[in-house]
């Protein structure tokens, strides 16, 4: 705060420095030469001069505190303090600028509110007509209607993820956490990929004690173990190899792994597997990648306060754990 007030003031010191040095001058060749009365018409000047600073440093203090301290919030901005002119008006413009803010604000929350009641309803529309297509296509031997099942598969796993997409935005709001137990949570997700892992000639093994159980919003938490079964699933196609899901605890911690023995991820693609849209190597090897699926799985293991870790080997497979502390 001194530190913006000395270097505002500084060029005014110069300058009346150099003004009462100017009028000293005049009447030094004017020929004026009582030197103790010009020296105390300077030291009059200099004093009336620091009486000025004293007080607009006085009258501004909080002007200049403001300037010097950054706002830990905007609705500090707001505040008023000095009744003088620069203060007063840096308030009334500073308390603008906020009104306006508040009203951007409030009208993007307000579309974002729409667009997500929007996408709820759409992806739920959308569903029933798929369910209808599955109750068609399943008892049929038909290869036609199998391959418009599959396709069926992968709408619903789309709108799915376009839904968790969505609700990401209100999390705090659409989570409740509750004791779940694993070995029912993967054995559910794992039925409900049953389809998907038949065709794709990979097998499900499920190896969770019994009494195995963590805090955390089961809704969520199948929806991760449901796009990691569904990368394992996508690796390992046509391998003819298991794809693991099992638990262990550790202290005060309970391990969930869930490990595939498919094509691996290359290590230069391992550090940026998180990224949003981020395909890498094998999302040109397999079309159907979006490099969304582990993005969204880290966001909610962060915001549910567990943590993942993934290792993988190039034509080994993958293993992710995820930290239940």
């Amino acid at each position: 705060m001194m530190k913006l007030f000395i270097r505002e003031h500084l060029p005014l010191l110069i300058f009346t420095l150099l003004e009462l040095l100017g009028v000293l001058m005049v009447f030094w060749f004017d020929g004026y030469d009582h030197p103790l009365t010009a020296l105390y018409a300077l030291f009059l000047g200099l004093f009336l001069f620091a009486g000025y600073l004293v007080f607009r440093f006085v009258t501004h203090r909080g002007f200049y505190a403001r300037l010097s301290n950054p706002f830990e919030s905007l609705s500090e901005s707001v505040q008023k303090h000095e009744p003088a002119p620069l203060p007063s008006a840096l308030s009334e413009l500073l308390e603008t600028q906020y009104r306006q803010y508040q009203n951007m604000l409030q009208s993007w929350k307000r579309k974002n509110e729409d667009y997500l009641t929007f996408m709820n309803q759409w992806v739920h529309q959308m569903k029933t007509p798929l369910s209808v297509i599955e109750m068609v296509t399943q008892e049929e031997e038909d290869e036609r209607l199998v391959s418009i099942s599959e396709e069926t598969d992968r709408l619903r796993e789309g709108l799915e993820m376009v839904l968790y997409v969505a609700r990401l935005d209100t999390f705090e709001q659409d989570f409740g956490v509750e004791n779940v137990n694993l070995n029912e949570l993967a054995r559910d997700t794992v039925h409900e990929h049953k389809r998907y892992f038949i065709r794709s000639h990979v097998y499900p093994e499920v190896s969770i004690e019994e009494g195995i159980s963590v805090r955390t919003d089961p809704k969520w938490m199948r929806f991760v173990l449901g796009q990691l079964l569904s990368n394992a699933i996508k690796y390992s196609a046509g391998s003819g190899h298991k794809v693991t899901v099992s638990a262990k605890t550790t202290g005060h911690e309970v391990i969930l792994e869930i490990q595939d023995r498919g094509a691996g991820i290359p290590k230069s693609d391992l550090p940026r597997v998180f990224r949003p849209f981020y395909t890498g190597e094998n999302g040109r090897r397999f079309k159907e990648s979006t490099g969304m699926g582990l993005y969204l799985v880290k966001e909610v293991v962060g915001r549910l306060n567990h943590r993942i870790e993934l290792e993988s080997a190039e034509g080994e497979g993958t293993l992710v754990r995820i930290h239940f502390s």
